[in-house]
């Protein structure tokens, strides 16, 4: 099945149990469900709590972490930048997607997101043809992507800085979010509309790589780097 066709065992719910063998989970971890959700409730609790408080623009797959008929997280995955599949010699941008939104409740267990994650790495291993994942931590943001780092994902060293977009009501958008919304990112076609927009510079950000497929590791042709460590620390992440 490819990811076109994901949205259609979208109904499937695989709970933490379905992880396959490794660490005994606590009471607490053994109850979170992790399960497909409808992108309004992805929207309503992302844009509530997540620390961008936004709704990426062309998400394909939302997930939802449930612990006692709570929403206590969503996960969101779909088109990243436009070029990012290249870093794999003779992928498709149907091979990949990025991980654009990971927020869970304080509330949750530890070790909660590697659970989270595993689950999901499951689920798209069964239900699509995706062979690898692309994800980024934002700096400035004080993010090193530790969670990324704690579930094997590959390091490839940072990002190009690319600008967010702001409407002059204080909100950031992606320019994938300004093409879907107004048509075009471009500033002085958009000024000739009548439209005000200010672009905010951006720091350039960490990016992981994920393997669904194992057999596209070899094909990576960025290279694999240590990884990046809060400054002052003496080598424990």
């Amino acid at each position: 099945m490819d990811v076109n066709c994901a949205a259609g065992v979208m109904s499937s719910m695989v709970s933490c149990r379905d992880t396959g063998a490794g660490l005994n989970p606590s009471a607490a971890l053994h109850n979170l469900l992790v399960c497909p959700i409808p992108r309004k409730a992805a929207a309503r609790i992302l844009e509530r709590e997540h620390y961008l408080h936004s709704f990426p623009a062309g998400t394909i797959l939302c997930f939802g972490v449930m612990l006692d008929n709570r929403l206590t997280g969503a996960i969101t995955l779909g088109a990243g930048p436009a070029l990012a599949y290249r870093l794999v010699d003779g992928a498709e941008p149907q091979d990949c997607l990025t991980l654009t939104r990971f927020w869970l409740s304080d509330d949750l267990p530890k070790n909660a997101e590697s659970r989270v994650l595993g689950v999901i790495f499951r689920y798209l291993k069964r239900h699509t043809d995706l062979k690898f994942l692309i994800s980024y931590s934002d700096p400035s943001a004080g993010h090193l992507g530790i969670i990324y780092q704690a579930t094997g994902w590959l390091y490839t060293g940072l990002s190009s800085a690319m600008p967010l977009y702001d409407l002059g009501d204080g909100r950031l958008r992606h320019g994938r979010s300004l093409n879907n919304f107004l048509g075009s990112r471009d500033q002085g076609y958009l000024k000739k509309q009548g439209i005000k927009i200010n672009a905010i510079k951006q720091s350039a950000k960490h990016r992981y790589l994920y393997f669904l497929d194992p057999k596209w590791r070899g094909y990576l042709k960025s290279a694999v780097l240590p990884y990046p460590i809060k400054e002052g620390n003496n080598g424990n992440n």
